[in-house]
């Protein structure tokens, strides 16, 4: 009996096969979806070219796009924003607000550094008084809902893209006519009720939804998350070419002398974006992200 009993405890002491096994690898995904990823891919990856593409389409053809109305361009935001959210769970912004540092640097960018970059570009270039003003708003106003994407696409923290831009589109309420006033001596009214409502229409709320949605069905978010940055790039394109189209003229014919302190004011801003944080020690990551932030603006806003 006690050799029996000593065989018995030995065996309750032993693992199993079951145990000491390495847990089963995924299935491979089938020859669909690897083809689907590697197009998805190489989509996304020439996002700056359909943009560039769309854009000059709507130029050329703005009537090409005038079925995208109001209703349609909130739409679109939001489907953007959704395409975000998915990607994302609450810990990722637990872990950003533990270290805020980087959205108030990233605002500082937004609202410092950006807006008078952009009245010493128009200035240098001696642009027309209202073309100046239309820079300053330009520098002066929100990072900008597709940001989020590029973040993304470029292998930013989505999460941290997302609060810088929440960040600086309320904090425009205040900002936006404040820094108008000061740099060129006029007041432009903002409805600040709207763009509350604004924000949590086409930012909260999407990501909202696609966290929970994340949360709840993981399985079947790890199967569409491949779709996410093919609708997004889509939703932009799409907002792009309504934006341009709606200015096709004023674009076309304020002509280069315009374009160039604009292309500057992007490129300036982007590598200070990205230079600043590096040199203060943030990650790779968080100043890539940054960088885009600060680059990338809401013109349509």
């Amino acid at each position: 009996q006690a050799v029996f009993l000593g065989i018995q405890r030995l065996r309750m002491a032993t693992p199993d096969a079951d145990s000491l096994s390495p847990p089963a690898p995924e299935p491979e995904p089938g020859k669909f979806m690897k083809a689907y990823t590697s197009l998805s891919t190489w989509l996304t990856n020439l996002f700056p070219v359909w943009t560039i593409l769309f854009a000059g389409v709507a130029l050329k053809s703005p009537e090409a796009f005038a079925w995208f109305t109001t209703e349609y361009f909130t739409a679109g935001l939001g489907i953007l924003m959704l395409s975000m959210g998915i990607t994302l769970s609450p810990n990722d912004f637990v872990r950003i607000m533990q270290r805020p540092n980087a959205i108030l640097l990233g605002f500082a960018g937004c609202y410092l550094f950006m807006p008078l970059l952009a009245l010493g570009l128009a200035k240098g270039f001696a642009l027309d008084p209202a073309l100046v003003a239309g820079m300053v708003l330009v520098g002066s106003i929100n990072g900008g809902q597709a940001s989020n994407l590029c973040a993304y696409i470029a292998g930013g923290d989505v999460a941290l893209s997302v609060l810088m831009t929440t960040a600086t589109t309320l904090g425009a309420i205040v900002c936006t006519p404040l820094l108008c006033k000061q740099l060129l001596g006029a007041v432009v009214p903002v409805n600040a009720v709207g763009i509350a409502i604004s924000t949590i229409q086409v930012v909260l709320a999407p990501i909202v939804i696609g966290m929970s949605f994340n949360k709840l069905f993981p399985k079947t978010t790890k199967k569409i998350e491949p779709l996410t940055p093919v609708v997004g790039t889509i939703a932009t394109c799409l907002l792009v070419a309504a934006s341009v189209a709606q200015c096709s003229e004023s674009i076309l014919s304020a002509g280069v002398r315009l374009q160039f302190p604009i292309i500057l004011l992007h490129v300036l801003g982007g590598l200070a974006g990205y230079l600043v944080p590096k040199a203060l020690g943030f990650s790779e990551t968080a100043s890539r992200t940054m960088a885009i932030e600060t680059s990338m603006k809401s013109s349509a806003f």
